[in-house]
């Protein structure tokens, strides 16, 4: 599947390839802090977000979801959406972290659950004319 599953003019979603599902919420305009953007940005990225999180909740039924904002190498205000579980190889530690194990998932399909989300957002996008 395409890196970038979604795009408007404020936002984009795109896929980070990883053992577990993770999706990344970037803003269009290089906007270096989240209190910077406008109000419509903001909205914007945290109902996207909920979607996301809704969604990953439901189809994997993760044993938590994480969301993350840094931008120390990339200044440039971003999101990480990932569903978690107790046996994946980093669990309970964040992915950028020590690795635990060597991960014993049996997940869904991710293509599946990324084209979920693509149609959510576009019939989302829709609706709002």
């Amino acid at each position: 599947m395409e890196k970038i599953i979604y795009q408007n003019q404020l936002i984009k979603v795109e896929i980070e390839p990883f053992e577990i599902p993770w999706l990344k919420i970037f803003t269009i305009d290089r906007i270096k802090e989240f209190s910077e953007c406008s109000k419509k940005i903001q909205f914007e990225i945290l109902e996207v977000l909920n979607i996301i999180e809704i969604e990953m909740l439901e189809y994997f039924k993760p044993t938590k979801v994480n969301i993350a904002s840094f931008g120390n190498y990339v200044p440039h205000v971003h999101f990480h959406i990932q569903a978690r579980f107790e046996n994946d190889s980093f669990f309970p530690e964040p992915t950028w972290g020590k690795k635990q194990r060597e991960a014993k998932l049996k997940l869904l399909d991710f293509d599946i659950f990324y084209l979920n989300i693509k149609l959510k957002l576009e019939k989302r996008s829709l609706s709002n004319g």
